[in-house]
């Protein structure tokens, strides 16, 4: 089992990130993922959403994407709101991302051993079963 990198560095992983590619954001309010991303929009990250189901679409005033591979722009974290079960896939995308994230976060909830084996070879940070939202309060980070 891969383990979750200390307070202080996840906390200096959320100050020095700018921006976070959000895998499975739902465009309905209600959901997890929409609250989430759109407390992390509001604190100051440009927020990528991810959703083949919904690309194309806008949600937070962003273009839903349908894969990471689309993405032009570099991304500190993705953060992945999918079933454990379906994270490797996700992470075999994060590997063939022109340019690599610093972060890689599987929700509260979420977590895949073999994905995050994988993902932290390759040199990514790994966070798993963690609420993005909730360390970026409880950590206190300065955006």
């Amino acid at each position: 089992m891969v383990q979750n990198p200390s307070n202080e560095t996840r906390r200096q992983l959320l100050e020095d990130a700018k921006t976070i590619a959000v895998v499975g954001l739902s465009n309905k309010p209600d959901r997890t993922s929409y609250m989430v991303a759109a407390a992390m929009q509001n604190a100051g990250y440009t927020i990528i959403p991810v959703n083949p189901i919904i690309a194309g679409e806008t949600v937070l005033g962003e273009k839903v994407l349908a894969t990471l591979a689309e993405i032009d722009t570099p991304v500190d974290i993705v953060n992945v709101f999918r079933r454990s079960e379906d994270i490797p896939p996700v992470a075999e995308d994060t590997l063939a991302m022109k340019q690599k994230p610093k972060v890689f976060w599987m929700q509260q909830g979420i977590s895949n051993d073999e994905a995050a084996k994988k993902v932290s070879e390759a040199g990514i940070e790994v966070v798993s079963d963690l609420c993005i939202k909730v360390d970026h309060a409880l950590l206190r980070i300065g955006k």
